[in-house]
């Protein structure tokens, strides 16, 4: 591969990064935070892409990227009532609300699988004109998602450091503590699971308009996507840095995971294997950590081993 390649493939990984990016940064509010694996991650990318995508194709494509973040504070108001309210499990009421979101889905878009955007006018669109004529006009998809990111990880910052931010913080530690401390750990965890649909969505909405087009099922596997991006930026900053470099750790995770499906696209591998490549990515982002605290003591054993059968036979002399 030549040099301008390489740029290119960068550049892609960088752009689909920045857009799965945000559904990190919504796990990483929602399950390095508040401690709460939400398994509706994949129908609600989905619901913010079919909102963006109709509120564009209406002719209000600035207006789709708050529609978008309500439709999903509202998908997240439902997971959290049915766990908090209703007694139902934290995985239990992801997989129900996740379940219901592709029926209502089907329902926004009038019982069709697909939107096309071809000849609609996009945030991307609006964005390219504004910079026509200027050197960046050819980096517009690049700075509407950086801006984006930039946005969000500066929310996420100054959020969690106030005092309802330290109260989810605290809530996914020991929901316990927090109960004893008079706070209710159903608003919090009402209020983060709002907050991070609301970037899942957002995420969608961006991906949709991105893409020029709305599928029904481009939400499928975002959830494992967004975990193994979350996983992989923590192997750079891990749960003692401070919330800012983990949550730009999480950004350089989903650069990574992007950039080995782009290499695994470019060595022409089947598009049906890159479930596995997500797998497999997930299994060494989890495993890793331990493993490489267990290779001392492995190694440790294996001399001693080693050192065994020679201590027998001097034994025996």
């Amino acid at each position: 591969m030549t040099i301008d390649k390489w740029l290119a493939l960068g550049q892609t990984a960088l752009e689909l990064g920045l857009v799965n990016a945000l559904t990190v940064l919504a796990l990483f509010l929602s399950y390095s935070m508040l401690n709460v694996c939400d398994l509706s991650t994949d129908g609600c990318f989905t619901l913010g892409a079919a909102v963006g995508a109709l509120a564009a194709i209406a002719g209000y494509p600035w207006l789709s990227l708050p529609a978008a973040m309500l439709a999903g504070m509202a998908s997240g108001f439902v997971t959290a009532t049915l766990q908090m309210r209703m007694g139902v499990q934290s995985l239990l009421a992801g997989i129900v609300v996740n379940t219901g979101l592709y029926s209502l889905n089907m329902a926004l878009t009038g019982n069709k699988a697909t939107l096309p955007m071809n000849k609609t006018v996009t945030v991307f669109t609006l964005t390219k004109n504004l910079l026509k004529g200027t050197p960046l006009a050819g980096q517009y998809t690049l700075i509407v998602m950086l801006i984006a990111v930039a946005l969000v990880v500066v929310f996420l910052s100054f959020f969690l450091r106030t005092k309802l931010g330290l109260a989810i913080r605290a809530t996914g530690s020991n929901a316990d503590m927090v109960r004893s401390s008079s706070i209710n750990p159903a608003f919090t965890t009402t209020v983060g699971l709002c907050v991070s649909n609301a970037f899942t969505a957002l995420s969608g909405c961006l991906m949709a308009q991105q893409q020029k087009n709305y599928e029904v099922n481009m939400g499928s596997g975002m959830v494992t996507v967004a975990l193994a991006s979350l996983l992989i930026g923590g192997v750079f900053f891990g749960k003692h840095r401070g919330v800012t470099l983990r949550a730009v750790g999480a950004v350089l995770g989903a650069f990574l995971f992007r950039l080995v499906y782009a290499l695994a696209l470019r060595m022409d591998m089947p598009a049906f294997m890159l479930k596995a490549v997500s797998s497999i990515i997930v299994i060494i982002a989890i495993s890793g950590p331990y493993l490489r605290r267990q290779f001392p003591m492995m190694l440790k054993t294996l001399r001693m081993r080693k050192r065994v059968p020679g201590q027998a036979e001097g034994g025996k002399g």
